[in-house]
């Protein structure tokens, strides 16, 4: 059987957002979800899966990493321009 990209489900206190699916892509979450369901044991409903779905891609994009990294302040002291209180 191939390896998914996701894995066990972390049980988190979520955020709530609502959002719309084309169709196809809706069918095909839950495909996945019976996919993982029966690599994994565990059942989601397709929904949950979302979230991992989108962190997993958010990890692996190594253009999204860089932007990431060049975005975040040294760790030397205060960003040139910036006030501290």
């Amino acid at each position: 059987m191939t390896k998914l990209k996701l894995g066990p489900i972390p049980d988190d206190k979520p955020v709530k957002v609502t959002l719309e699916l084309p169709a196809d892509v809706h069918r095909d979450l839950v495909a996945y979800a019976e996919a993982l369901a029966r690599e994994t044991g565990q059942t989601h409903e397709p929904a949950k899966l979302i979230a991992p779905m989108l962190a997993r891609f958010m990890a692996t994009d190594r253009a999204f990493a860089k932007q990431r990294r060049q975005r975040q302040p040294s760790s030397r002291g205060p960003a040139p321009g910036s006030q501290t209180a």
